[in-house]
């Protein structure tokens, strides 16, 4: 049986937009930047938006080599989502003895990546007081 995921918890402050996030044992934070009225002191909701996407991304590349025994060295996963085209822009950059074939087929393999499959299929969310 595959191990529950921990829950994530954000706590914050109606003054501001500044939020604790707890995952399990992990802690970070969230805010907008001081243009946008916060504080600047963490990353913004579509900026870890992005980074879930960046991480998964990477790290299904990674496995994916991994099982073909392929000669993948790193990646690299830039992104930037933009609010008004309502999309994101994800460069992948791979270093490693590969092939042109292996090369086109990790792009396609980094569509296959849970969080862009949720992303791009959409996700039910079940919200209730409590």
């Amino acid at each position: 049986m595959a191990e529950a995921t921990p829950e994530v918890v954000v706590r914050g402050s109606v003054a501001g937009f500044a939020q604790e996030i707890t995952v399990g044992s992990h802690r970070l934070f969230s805010d907008e930047p001081k243009d946008a009225g916060g504080e600047n002191a963490g990353p913004s909701p579509f900026e870890l938006l992005a980074a879930a996407l960046g991480a998964c991304t990477s790290m299904t590349l990674g496995m994916y080599a991994r099982r073909k025994q392929w000669q993948l060295a790193s990646v690299v996963v830039r992104l930037r989502h933009s609010k008004a085209l309502d999309s994101m822009d994800r460069d992948i950059e791979l270093t490693g003895s590969l092939t042109e074939e292996q090369r086109t087929k990790l792009l396609e393999i980094a569509d296959k990546c849970p969080v862009h499959r949720t992303l791009t299929q959409g996700i039910k969310i079940n919200s209730r007081l409590v």
